[in-house]
């Protein structure tokens, strides 16, 4: 994940790759400046035709900002070289629901780029309204890339109707860091210095005071304040770790186990409760505390591995516990799709097929931000296996865990935000657990009442 929250942020500073043209480095520049915004013209949505000065470049759009977008420019460099490299015209834009915005307006006004990249969770609301064109998987596989290469997990949420319409670049999951020299003293590593398993709701609330007794401070810190994602992240990962289901059916009502949620959300309360674990933090400052030494481990995204790795911490990173009856882990992927054209050229076609194969393929440069590669071959390769702590959590891809599909849930969704709400009242003290439930409950059958926009 490229942000932490759904508010756009500014572009980072993500140069343009060799190859890529006058007229693309023109137009990420001029998103880096604030140009593009949600509700404004689609002067940075070229059609095709006019992509780039030279016709035949392939327009590719994405929301890589800062360090995960030089990074894919490392990646478009890598296939841009030689006989058979891509002349490529890259859009920036930013991530949020402005990005999500104008990739929808491009495919319903035909204009799209050949490719560009999308939240799988988001797919619910962009394949039925024919807003992606199907992808071909023979063509796929021509250039190496199969159904098999990619975990049951992430695979199973790439289809509507059984129809392919995203192809995974990766799995990004919401995890844990924590100290490896604090965690070692509280007696929470196993013999080869990993963390070891917790298994069950004590395992982890009695890991919190050990980390506790070690620091002189706190044990595992979560921000959560204000946030309009992290809540919904922790209870999702808590949740699925039940077998319990959560399906938003079109027209509703919500189906969920009250009595799975509640106990959820009562061990979230238990764990969080403002002495051992602080229940008041907000994102930055749960990541200060970490960063500071005042908490021996910190619940968070693994996109935050760069910034931790530059902290000198003796860092250590772990699936998402499991303290349920079930391994789960909450994620999201960065997925290729093929925004809908009229008419596509098959000749163009076939080359966004060949970009994605071949993006996918240097994705080893990808798990460097934290990333999990979706491309399994990656996890194969021993330059992978010797990145710490990234292969520490590879296994999260298996069992992971995504939004319920419905066209207003997903990365930047205001469904996340809506059920962070009650979720942080529990957490404080204002309401009960199932209290918090219910309301989750109403509001997300009140999104299911309203019809899909582009559907």
């Amino acid at each position: 994940m490229s942000s932490r929250s759904p508010v756009p942020e500014a572009v980072g500073p993500a140069g343009p790759a060799r190859g890529l043209s006058r007229r693309s480095l023109m137009r990420n520049t001029a998103a880096a400046a604030g140009t593009l915004i949600a509700a404004g013209p689609l002067s940075g949505c070229a059609s095709p035709a006019s992509a780039s000065d030279d016709a035949s470049a392939l327009s590719v759009w994405d929301l890589f900002q800062g360090g995960d977008g030089m990074l894919m420019d490392e990646m478009i460099t890598a296939v841009s070289g030689g006989a058979q490299g891509f002349d490529i015209d890259r859009t920036i834009l930013d991530w949020g629901p402005s990005y999500y915005t104008k990739l929808a307006m491009s495919a319903a006004g035909g204009r799209a780029s050949d490719v560009a990249v999308l939240h799988l969770s988001r797919l619910a609301g962009y394949a039925p309204g024919g807003l992606l064109d199907p992808i071909d998987l023979d063509l796929l596989a021509e250039f190496g890339v199969t159904p098999r290469h990619f975990t049951a997990a992430v695979w199973a949420r790439t289809q509507h109707d059984n129809t392919v319409y995203a192809i995974p670049l990766d799995v990004h999951p919401f995890i844990v860091f924590y100290d490896k020299k604090v965690a070692a003293k509280a007696g929470l590593l196993d013999p080869s210095g990993k963390l070891a398993p917790m298994g069950s709701p004590k395992a982890l609330l009695d890991a919190g005071k050990a980390l506790a007794e070690v620091t002189g401070k706190s044990g595992i810190l979560f921000g959560h304040i204000t946030d309009t994602a992290q809540n919904w992240r922790q209870f999702a990962a808590f949740y699925a770790q039940t077998g319990a289901s959560f399906t938003l059916p079109d027209g509703g009502p919500a189906r969920i186990d009250i009595d799975a949620a509640v106990r959820v959300v009562t061990f979230m309360q238990q764990l969080f409760d403002g002495r051992t674990n602080p229940n008041n933090l907000d994102y930055n400052g749960a990541m200060a505390g970490f960063l500071d030494g005042r908490g021996g481990m910190a619940m968070l995204g693994e996109w935050e591995l760069p910034t931790l790795k530059k902290s000198g911490i003796s860092l250590g990173a772990a699936p998402f516990p499991q303290v349920f009856d079930k391994p789960a882990v909450y994620t999201d992927s960065h997925s290729f799709v093929l925004p809908h054209q009229e008419n596509p050229d098959p000749a163009r076609r076939r080359e966004a097929h060949r970009y994605i194969a071949e993006i996918l393929k240097q994705s080893l440069t990808w798990a460097s931000a934290g990333h999990i590669p979706a491309y399994q071959p990656v996890l194969a390769e021993p330059e992978y296996a010797s990145l710490d702590p990234q292969s520490s959590y590879a296994d999260a891809a298996k069992v992971a865990v995504l939004d319920p599909p419905n066209w207003f849930a997903g990365a930047g969704s205001n469904f996340q935000n809506l059920m962070c709400q009650p979720l942080q009242a529990a957490l404080l003290g204002n309401m009960s657990a199932e209290k918090a439930v219910r309301q989750m409950v109403r509001e997300a059958n009140t999104l299911l009442q309203q019809p899909n926009p582009v559907a």
